[in-house]
């Protein structure tokens, strides 16, 4: 392998570790505003036992999330300096908007977040929750605005050999942006609710913490089923923006080796590059061009519309996307199941939906990733869909130094990988907890004063409880 495909292969894997994280961080941070804004409300119990228990997981993810994040940002200039070179123009002010403007805020809110319900007030202690979650979602913004230009690409010329901006408003809202937000933004809901309700669904499953465990559980199957509706909407306006900008993408997503009026849509097939053809293909007619162009006989185009050197990867692209839309369906169906339980009053007994929700909980970072590997490995040959290619974009290394860099980055992420989820699973088995040794602190936080803040005050008698 050249060190063209060796970075590609490295890039691709660390980009894909990292994005586990922003991924949960997003959605959960909106939950613990839910949770901490529930508590000042009511005052029972279970909602601080939940916002203590999962802001625990949020900071320990924050953690990786940002020392993943660090990687990716140096790798532009390990492994595609000439990239960075033709495209820092634009790329260096978005990337850095990020930090100042999200990154900041989430680290300088995030330790009176944890650490703060002895130190400060609780409308400060709640404000700092809302701004670590404005914080994240304001990152994806900057994020998903940076990827997105260099899909679809507008406001940047060519001067003196670089991309240099000159119209800001239209490089930040690209045509593909407002559509990957979204997409990305429910990803990261439906991600959380499912951790959430197999976390929940586990301490029910065990017979502790009966009350968190409900609200939990009731808390993420109303995300669920409002974010699984919208992600299959928000995902078909996704597919038809792609189309108008990215036809070849669609093409590889569909298997698509010919132009066709009325395209069926591939259920199963073995698609081959090398001769241009599909093996073993299991088809439903027209639907392919219903779906995407909301007409039975309308044009889809193939593959062949460019030569098999523009062509994307058809088979990861292929057989992500299938994965995607197969667990969005699931999703829809699960946030059905638990949606219809909950209405007849079966919540707490029903073991199957307990047992559904344990499986499902990873899924979602598994969606995730289908989907950007279906979106960033669709956009091949091109780092810059149309004005750079990927090939132009590399870093003069020899492919023996990234075959290095890349099985220490395998080695120490898997090391990384296995102690997180070492450490959120002691986590979840011992669920969530309430400091019960001063329940006077506890009222008082209710009516507006403070909370210990010593771990050492945390004790497990809700589980001795039930």
């Amino acid at each position: 392998m050249d060190a063209l495909l060796l970075s590609r292969i490295q890039f691709g894997f660390t980009i894909g570790f990292h994005i586990l994280f922003p991924t949960l961080t997003i959605g959960l941070a909106w939950f613990l505003v839910f949770f901490e804004s529930r508590w000042r409300r009511t005052g029972r119990d279970h909602w601080i036992e939940l916002y203590r228990f999962w802001v625990k997981i949020f900071a320990l993810t924050f953690g990786m999330g940002v020392v993943s994040g660090l990687v990716l940002s140096y790798q532009f200039g390990t492994n595609f300096s000439r990239f960075s070179e033709m495209a820092g123009p634009v790329m260096g002010p978005l990337l850095s908007a990020e930090v100042l403007s999200a990154f900041f805020v989430e680290a300088g809110f995030l330790g009176i977040m944890l650490f703060g319900w002895s130190k400060v007030g609780p409308r400060l202690h709640f404000l700092a929750t809302l701004l670590v979650a404005v914080g994240t979602t304001n990152s994806a913004f900057w994020i998903l605005s940076a990827n997105s230009f260099m899909h679809t690409p507008q406001g940047a010329e060519w001067i003196d050999g670089r991309l240099v901006p000159v119209d800001w408003w239209a490089v930040v809202f690209n045509p593909s942006f407002p559509y990957r937000l979204a997409h990305m933004l429910l990803a990261s809901a439906i991600t959380s609710a499912l951790v959430i309700a197999g976390g929940s669904a586990w301490c029910l499953h065990r017979g502790l913490y009966r009350d968190a465990g409900l609200a939990g559980i009731k808390a993420a199957i109303t995300a669920l089923a409002l974010a699984a509706p919208l992600q299959i909407a928000a995902g078909d306006l996704h597919g038809l923006n792609v189309r108008e900008h990215q036809p070849m993408k669609v093409a590889a997503m569909e298997g698509l080796w010919e132009t066709r009026h009325g395209a069926p849509l591939l259920l199963f097939a073995l698609p081959d590059q090398a001769q241009q053809k599909n093996h073993f293909a299991i088809e439903i007619p027209k639907l392919g061009s219903i779906i995407l162009a909301h007409d039975p006989d309308g044009e889809i185009l193939g593959l062949d519309e460019v030569a098999p050197a523009d062509q994307p990867p058809v088979i990861p692209v292929f057989f992500g996307f299938r994965v995607m839309v197969g667990l969005g369906l699931w999703f829809l169906l699960l946030a059905a199941l638990g949606v219809l339980t909950w209405m007849r009053g079966r919540l707490e007994r029903a073991s199957m939906l307990r047992r559904l929700l344990m499986f499902s909980t990873p899924l979602g970072f598994v969606a995730t990733l289908a989907g950007w590997i279906v979106a960033e490995t669709g956009r091949q040959p091109w780092t810059v869909h149309g004005m750079i290619r990927t090939a132009d974009s590399l870093s003069p290394v020899p492919a023996a130094s990234v075959a290095t860099s890349l099985a220490l980055f395998v080695v120490v992420y898997g090391v990384l990988l296995a102690s997180y989820l070492y450490f959120v699973l002691a986590l979840v088995r011992r669920g969530p907890a309430l400091p019960t040794d001063h329940p006077e602190a506890i009222r008082g936080a209710r009516a507006g004063e403070l909370l210990p803040a010593n771990p050492q005050e945390v004790v497990h008698t809700t589980g001795a409880r039930a």
